[in-house]
């Protein structure tokens, strides 16, 4: 199975430009823990997670306001492509301990991104499925679908 099938197509970002403040608002605002950083031309260059932004302002002692994600952003980024198996990003995930990897297209664009999210839930139906291919469990869940008798 190739990441194209299990990734989150919208992906929120920000510039290296842009303050923590709006980067973490746009966390907030979309429930996620990281943004992806593009430059001008819609590459993944960087990521900002809620950890870098709060400990980039808390160690400066400043506002969010007053820093740039520049300041705080993860240049050392790894991606991914559509065409990436599952489990090849299952192994980079794990050996890079990364939660999260951007999928960039062929010209580097970001296309989307697959989070540990979109592999739990990958796993999850593919663990359903296995389980309903199991005769005891295929009469257990015909049994209790089944109406009752008259």
């Amino acid at each position: 199975m190739k990441v194209k099938s299990l990734m989150t197509h919208h992906v929120h970002t920000c510039t290296p430009e842009d303050t923590l403040a709006h980067a973490a608002k746009l966390m907030w605002d979309h429930d996620v823990g990281s943004i992806v950083v593009v430059d001008a031309e819609g590459r993944a260059i960087a990521m900002i997670t809620d950890r870098d932004a709060c400990m980039a302002a808390y160690t400066q002692g400043v506002r969010l306001a007053d820093v740039d994600v520049a300041m705080a952003m993860s240049r050392d980024i790894v991606t991914c492509t559509p065409d990436t198996s599952v489990s090849e990003v299952e192994t980079m995930m794990r050996n890079a301990q990364l939660r999260r990897i951007p999928v960039v297209g062929y010209g580097d664009e970001l296309v989307g991104i697959v989070t540990l999210g979109d592999l739990a839930r990958h796993s999850q139906e593919r663990t359903l499925a296995m389980a309903l291919e199991s005769p005891a469990l295929s009469r257990t869940f015909a049994g209790i679908v089944s109406p009752r008798p008259s």
